[in-house]
C-alpha cells in the first residue's frame, strides 16, 4: 500500500513536467519552419533584390505547398499555420498554432521571424 502511495506521489510530480516538456518539443516545428522561411527568403532576396510575397496565402497542412516558390512545404501533421507580410525589402513570417493549444488551454502559441532573423515567441502557450 505504501508503495502505491509513493508511486502516486512520484507520478503527480512527474506528469506536469512531462506535459511541459512535450509541449515545448511541439514548438520546435514552428522554429524549424520559420528558420527555413528566413533562409529561403534571404536566398530569394539575393537573387531578385526583393522578398517573395505569398499574396496573403497561408501555409497550412491543408495547403502544404503554398510556399513552394521558396521551397517550403509542410507535412500533413503540421501543428502550425504560417503567414507572411512582405514589404519589398522586409518581411515578417508568423507561425500560429493550429491546435487548440499546445498545453490544452485556449491560448494560441505564436512565433515570428523577421528579415533580420529575429525569432520571437510573441505568445507563449507553454507555461513553465
Amino acid at each position: 500500500m505504501i508503495v502505491v502511495v509513493i508511486i502516486g506521489i512520484l507520478a503527480a510530480m512527474a506528469i506536469p513536467k512531462f506535459m511541459t516538456v512535450a509541449a515545448r518539443s511541439k514548438q520546435s516545428e514552428a522554429k524549424k519552419i520559420l528558420k527555413q522561411i528566413y533562409v529561403n527568403q534571404r536566398a530569394h532576396f539575393q537573387e531578385n533584390e526583393t522578398y517573395w510575397d505569398p499574396g496573403g496565402v497561408v501555409l497550412t497542412p491543408a495547403n502544404p505547398d503554398a510556399y513552394k516558390d521558396i521551397l517550403v512545404e509542410l507535412m500533413s501533421t503540421a501543428r502550425y499555420a504560417y503567414s507572411m507580410v512582405v514589404n519589398g525589402s522586409s518581411f515578417v513570417a508568423t507561425a500560429t498554432c493550429a491546435d487548440p493549444g499546445l498545453d490544452d488551454d485556449p491560448a494560441p502559441d505564436v512565433w515570428t521571424i523577421d528579415d533580420a532573423g529575429n525569432l520571437v515567441n510573441t505568445s507563449d502557450d507553454v507555461t513553465s
